[in-house]
Parts: C-alpha cells; sequence; structure tokens
C-alpha cells in the first residue's frame, strides 16, 4: 500500500529539499576554490535552487490561502482541502467533499480530470 500524505504537505517538503540541494550544490562548488569560474557556476546553481524553493514555498502559500478548511471527523482538528480527494494533515485521514466519492477506498487518481 503506498504511503499518502496531504498535497500541501508534499509541496512543501519539496520546496524545502529545493533548499538542501541548494545547499548541497554550494557546497560542492567549495571544492572548486581554486577554479573560480566552476565554483561560481556551482555557487549561481545553488542559488537558482534556493530561489526556486521561495517561489515554490510563496506559490503554496498563496494556494493555500484558496483551499477549503474541513474538519476532520477522525482527529476534529481543521486541515485543508486540495481537489476532490485528500489526507488530514494531521492523522492521514481519507478525506472528501464529494457525495459519490464517499465509502469509497483512497486513490489520488480521483483528482485527475478525465
Amino acid at each position: 500500500m503506498a504511503k499518502y500524505t496531504s498535497k500541501i504537505n508534499k509541496i512543501r517538503t519539496f520546496a524545502l529539499s529545493l533548499i538542501f540541494i541548494g545547499f548541497v550544490v554550494m557546497y560542492v562548488g567549495i571544492y572548486f576554490r581554486n577554479h573560480p569560474l566552476i565554483m561560481t557556476i556551482f555557487m549561481i546553481l545553488g542559488l537558482l535552487f534556493i530561489i526556486a524553493s521561495t517561489i515554490v514555498y510563496f506559490w503554496i502559500g498563496m494556494l493555500s490561502t484558496k483551499t477549503v478548511q474541513v474538519i476532520c471527523p477522525n482527529c476534529n482538528k481543521p486541515t485543508k482541502m486540495l481537489g476532490r480527494v485528500d489526507m488530514c494533515m494531521y492523522c492521514r485521514e481519507p478525506l472528501t467533499l464529494d457525495p459519490e466519492l464517499e465509502g469509497k477506498e483512497f486513490d489520488e487518481k480521483y483528482n485527475r480530470k478525465k
């Protein structure tokens, strides 16, 4: 069985990984101190990863303001839903607002347009 998580948390995790990738790329650039051009390329590439992370964080923040906020029936905490089906951010309970999907097994394919 695949491990599901909420879409907002997936995107935030991706943005955080971009920051770490940027730092690693910059650290690799330090090994080329004797070659300033190569070091500069790695530093700029690392900076681009960090800028991309900032853009993704901004995008998910703006998207998060437009999401539907629901109360999870399992943990009774407010959580945000993206799409027809999503998971609770706290307890990973499958959630849906579509009456046709209630009672069906959770599948992320329900969010894809046909």
